[in-house]
């Protein structure tokens, strides 16, 4: 039956990646040997290496890969850097197969041994884990997201090597800027959405992890995210000259960020929860069932106790409730010792991330409204300018969509278990960009554990 025969055919493919995963890991070690860190400039010439290795072995394969030219960016201290080429790649042209695009990115955050590896951070480094984790795989990439990216290669390899057909046609979408903000991006996609976007029916990004270290997980959302910076201030002044008779700029800002979010963590913005949505019963289900350790979660973040005691509570905070964070300020003596200058100037830096329906020209007008009046209750004759210099949208899937209906048959084909429906709290602007200028489904299938580490120290997967 037809069942049988594809249980035979998922044995031959399992049997093949587990002969070959030497191979596999001395790929992603080739890989993550490549200083591709593409915030600092002086490595762009290593990333732009990096992008052609991810077009070499694509071309390897029997794919039609494309390199675009996105030209130069302008950096703040006006230098002009050449950015990296993005990969348009093309296998399989079948009308009767569904066309699947995978997007990746082969760039990486910066990394250096002192920052607290236990390795170099640039070489691929092998140390066992414990139950059902047996080789953990450190190295700066492998989860953030050059492992990811190639074992969507290691697959089509494997077909290949098998002389078994693809069951779909396939899209690939890998550049190397997307840790600096995938500059150019944006504008390349939307003059391709006619082209080569047009015949794809779904988009895929391995670009996160599960919620847990155990169990897999589909994730169907993020939280967008504002950035805004709140400038007070004149000139320096001394401390013994001036100190009690002025109203001090750093005073000002300290007591605007303290007002902005009260001890439990809620934003105290007026309004700013008015466009959230409503919490479903159907969602809510989807909750009670997601595998959550509390104590895990706790040791991978470093804290004692969170702000909410249940499982529900906190994942609700964390993924569909807005929050604010306060970043630093700018502009204030921050060196080793003391000096008792009154800084002239500070700047206070904060971000909210939002989700679905808050518009970001609502939020940004519900800010300055709020900081304005409570700064006109100081009756403080500095200056006050409040901007928001970045902003990004959430992104929300259908979790009925067939594409995550096919995600979770083969999640359970491989770990035999179904996956955790889940979002990520964190902002990725490239999912929202895809949905909003293809107007198709799109899906994250994280390929990471959630101890992984990706951006921080001794990353792995």
């Amino acid at each position: 039956s037809s069942s049988s025969s594809s249980s035979a055919l998922e044995t031959e493919i399992f049997q093949y990646i587990d002969l070959h995963q030497d191979v596999f890991v001395e790929h992603l070690k080739e890989w993550v040997a490549v200083e591709s860190d593409s915030v600092q400039p002086d490595l762009r010439r290593e990333v732009i290496r990096m992008v052609a290795l991810a077009a070499d072995r694509l071309r390897a394969l029997g794919a039609t890969v494309h390199s675009v030219n996105l030209g130069s960016h302008q950096l703040p201290d006006g230098q002009n850097v050449l950015l990296p080429p993005v990969i348009l790649a093309e296998l399989g042209q079948d009308p009767q197969k569904p066309t699947v695009c995978f997007y990746g990115h082969v760039d990486v955050q910066p990394a250096k041994k002192e920052d607290g590896w236990k390795t170099d951070p640039y070489t691929l480094t092998e140390i066992n884990g414990g139950y059902l984790i047996l080789r953990n795989l450190y190295g700066r990439g492998a989860t953030d997201n050059k492992g990811p990216v190639l074992a969507w290669i290691n697959a089509v390899e494997t077909f290949r090597a098998l002389k078994l057909a693809l069951p779909v046609n396939l899209r690939f979408v890998i550049e190397g800027m997307e840790e600096a903000g995938s500059p150019g991006l944006q504008r390349l996609l939307e003059g391709e959405r006619q082209r080569f976007l047009a015949a794809a029916d779904c988009f895929v990004l391995s670009d996160n992890v599960w919620l847990s270290r155990r169990k897999p997980a589909l994730t169907y959302g993020t939280r967008g995210s504002a950035c805004f910076l709140v400038e007070s201030g004149d000139k320096d002044l001394h401390s013994g000259t001036f100190g009690g008779i002025i109203h001090e700029p750093m005073t000002d800002l300290v007591a605007l960020l303290d007002s902005l979010v009260d001890p439990t963590g809620h934003i105290r913005i007026p309004g700013i929860y008015d466009s959230v949505a409503a919490l479903t019963e159907e969602e809510r289900k989807l909750y009670e069932s997601i595998e959550f350790d509390i104590e895990e979660h706790k040791s991978n973040s470093g804290v004692k106790r969170f702000l909410y005691d249940t499982k529900e509570e906190i994942l609700l905070h964390l993924w569909r409730y807005p929050s604010l964070s306060i970043h630093g300020i700018e502009g204030a003596f921050h060196e080793p010792g003391i000096k008792t200058v009154i800084p002239a100037k500070v700047t206070g830096k904060f971000s909210i991330r939002q989700v679905p329906h808050m518009e970001l020209s609502v939020v940004k007008q519900q800010v300055v409204e709020y900081l304005e009046d409570v700064f006109s209750k100081r009756k403080s004759p500095n200056k006050l300018s409040v901007s928001m210099p970045l902003g990004a949208k959430p992104w929300l899937a259908d979790v009925n969509d067939p594409v995550y209906t096919a995600a979770r048959r083969a999640v359970r084909t491989v770990f035999r278990e179904d996956p955790d429906f889940i979002r990520d709290g964190s902002t990725i602007p490239i999912a929202r960009m895809f949905q909003t200028i293809t107007q198709k489904s799109v899906i994250m299938l994280p390929i990471g554990a959630a101890d992984d580490g990706e951006h921080s120290q001794n990353e792995k997967i």
